[in-house]
């Protein structure tokens, strides 16, 4: 199934998720450890970096700065969908809400401060309801 290019369609069926549990950033000096099992990899110049639930990377004895929640936009973007990313980041912005967006074929995945993933959440439903027309009220 191909996904949504739509961005008024996009808004409207965001559906985000909070996923449980709290994750991290790592990084590695080199390949990803078997066994370990990240949410999303990253292969850069400097070292791997893996977002990893954070009961993981405490097992393992791996260093993190920053902890986050996880969010999981369920409307089905296509990869080549112009402006989610952008909507998404400018509400979240404007809440003052730093964002690192990975996408996945089917999905987007936020990752915001921990501290702030019910105020994320929130934001992303207010942007969904303004472009359903169904805003709330209150």
């Amino acid at each position: 199934m191909a996904g949504e290019r739509d961005l008024a369609k996009l808004l409207r069926d965001l559906h985000p998720l909070l996923n449980p549990g709290r994750y991290v950033y790592c990084t590695l000096p080199t390949k990803v450890p078997a066994g370990l099992r990240p949410v999303a990899t990253v292969a850069e110049p400097e070292g791997v970096t893996v977002v990893v639930a954070q009961e993981e990377a405490d097992a393992l004895g791996l260093r993190y700065e920053y902890v986050a929640a996880w969010i999981t936009l369920r409307i089905h973007s296509a990869l080549e969908a112009v402006g989610l990313t952008a909507a998404v980041a400018t509400r979240l912005a404007e809440e003052g809400i730093s964002c690192n967006v990975v996408a996945g074929f089917h999905h987007d995945h936020l990752f915001v401060a921990a501290d702030d993933a019910d105020l994320a959440v929130r934001a992303l439903e207010d942007l969904s309801a303004h472009a359903a027309g169904t805003a709330p009220t209150g």
